[in-house]
């Protein structure tokens, strides 16, 4: 699962892979908003990374299926 985070004042979002599902990270999302992870929203990558945004700095929560990149070259035509 891919989830892209948007943040205030940031001028990127953070992106990260996530092995949970999209109704997890939902779940999560809404939890933190509604106050129950003390005003922190917390997920974790692929790779085992946590990351951890305020829910106050929360510009918003891009939740998609991980698409395949392509690799090497092709040709279009």
């Amino acid at each position: 699962m891919e989830v892209k985070i948007g943040v205030q004042y940031a001028p990127r979002e953070l992106v990260l892979e996530s092995n949970q599902s999209s109704a997890e990270v939902e779940s999560a999302v809404t939890d933190a908003i509604n106050g129950g992870d003390k005003g922190v929203l917390s997920l974790v990558d692929e790779k085992g990374r946590r990351v951890i945004v305020p829910v106050g700095k929360l510009a918003y929560v891009e939740i998609a299926e991980s698409s395949p990149r392509p690799v090497g070259f092709s040709s279009a035509r």
